[in-house]
């Protein structure tokens, strides 16, 4: 009998967890304090909007807490896609080939999931931490939001 064969996304959110530790959920997200790409429609301005696009989706909504907040205590990233993964102990993004940890925090310290309207084609949501900080993502799919709000509340 043949071993059933995991997606590349499941692979990296598996790897690195500790002995007993289960994955609950995960899911191809970007944060979106680093997204890149994002365009807006500036008549005769494309790099412009480009540009100004990105800059909005860096500073508003992506990110709330002042220094030494749990928020701010996530590294740059390089606005390209990560995988969100929540286990029994940790929620934490780690790499999408690889599943190399980027950020990782305890599971008690992420208190709710909080759905925001849409962005054109993305999902958007915020990550609320137990000292009142928070982080944007994006994701794809919608079910992807759902099922971390299920787990987290």
């Amino acid at each position: 009998m043949s071993e059933p064969v995991i997606s590349l996304n499941e692979r990296s959110a598996r790897s690195g967890l500790a002995a007993g530790e289960q994955l609950q959920t995960y899911g191809i997200v970007v944060p979106a304090k680093d997204a890149k790409g994002v365009k807006m429609k500036i008549h005769g301005h494309g790099r412009l909007g480009g540009e100004l696009g990105d800059h909005l989706m860096h500073t508003v909504g992506a990110a709330s807490g002042g220094a030494g907040s749990i928020a701010a205590g996530m590294p740059q990233t390089s606005g390209g896609a990560l995988v969100l993964r929540i286990t029994d102990q940790r929620v934490g993004l780690v790499g999408q080939r690889d599943g190399v940890p980027v950020w990782e925090v305890p599971r008690a310290w992420v208190v709710r999931v909080e759905r925001r309207p849409r962005l054109q084609l993305l999902a958007r949501f915020r990550l609320h931490y137990a000292d009142g900080s928070w982080l944007a993502f994006m994701t794809a799919r919608r079910r992807t939001v759902e099922g971390f709000q299920a787990l987290i509340g």
